[in-house]
């Protein structure tokens, strides 16, 4: 199986086990509203979940959840972004956002109630045993809390409140938080399962984070919004600092293939098991979305 092949698969894997979560729930427009959420997308979050748990002997069928759970979260962070308050967003994954669709409450509602629900999934008792799925809770609320993903995105808009122009350090450690950190327990999650040395995966994740990251401020200036599926050329309207607007266009393609190479050297204790995470690596600085 290729890459992409490996990802659209994982992907629906993802799609399916969030869906199933979510029958028998309540009939609710916010029920509706977490539905839509979790539909489409790139899954590349949960596709690590998956590849490092079988590039280590664990099998799919067992790490399912913890891929649906960081989907899960990783949704509710994309709601709640979306949201007037924050970046104030009408569309996502070419759809409108879900206050769009509906209505804030509903997508703040929606949004928690996915935050939740990722939870719900990690204790699952088919992802091992207690010790197992409370380390898979702890990683991604850490990942996920003011240590990781809301620190980021708390760093982000005290910068744009104050108007002020963050330096390349400030906006390293801001990304690491705000995108780096769901990535890293994603790619960590496998090893959680498996049992086995995380530190060849925290690596790689550190340097996959930051080079998408990195893509992700690229393609805001040169891709346009029907490809990428939202609003492309926000951060420049809104004078924010980027990687691309410290470092300049062609030096930030530079910095992130130098971190696909770094994020694909920290793979090589697992040889050719890594394959398609190092393929991943590649996909992220390539893609077009």
């Amino acid at each position: 199986m290729t890459f992409q092949e490996r990802l659209t698969a994982d992907a629906a894997l993802c799609e399916a086990r969030l869906l199933a979560a979510l029958q028998g729930r309540a009939d609710q427009p916010v029920t509706d509203a977490m539905r839509y959420a979790v539909r489409g997308g790139k899954r590349l979050r949960g596709f690590l979940v998956l590849e490092g748990a079988r590039m280590l002997g664990v099998p799919e069928g067992q790490a399912v959840s913890a891929a649906a759970a960081i989907e899960a979260l990783h949704a509710y962070s994309l709601v709640h972004d979306d949201l007037p308050c924050m970046d104030d967003d009408d569309l996502r994954r070419g759809q409108p956002t879900v206050h769009r669709k509906w209505d804030e409450a509903t997508a703040v509602l929606a949004g928690d109630a996915l935050q939740t629900l990722a939870f719900e999934l990690l204790c699952d008792p088919a992802l091992g045993s207690a010790e197992v799925r409370m380390e898979l809770v702890r990683g991604l609320a850490v990942a996920s809390g003011i240590d990781g993903m809301v620190l980021g995105q708390a760093l982000d808009i005290a910068a744009e409140t104050a108007g002020r122009s963050l330096t390349l350090e400030e906006i390293t450690a801001l990304q690491a938080g705000k995108t780096g950190a769901l990535i890293g327990f994603a790619a960590e999650a496998g090893a959680i399962l498996a049992g086995a040395d995380r530190a060849p995966l925290r690596a790689y994740a550190a340097a996959l984070g930051l080079a998408f990251q990195i893509a992700d401020d690229i393609l805001d200036v040169t891709g346009d919004s029907a490809t990428l599926g939202k609003r492309a050329q926000k951060d420049a309207e809104a004078g924010k600092a980027t990687f691309v607007s410290l470092l300049g266009l062609e030096a930030a393609r530079a910095k992130a293939r130098d971190l696909v190479a770094e994020a694909e050297a920290a793979l090589a204790p697992y040889g050719e098991r890594s394959a398609h995470l190092r393929a991943a690596a590649r996909f992220v600085i390539e893609r077009q979305a």
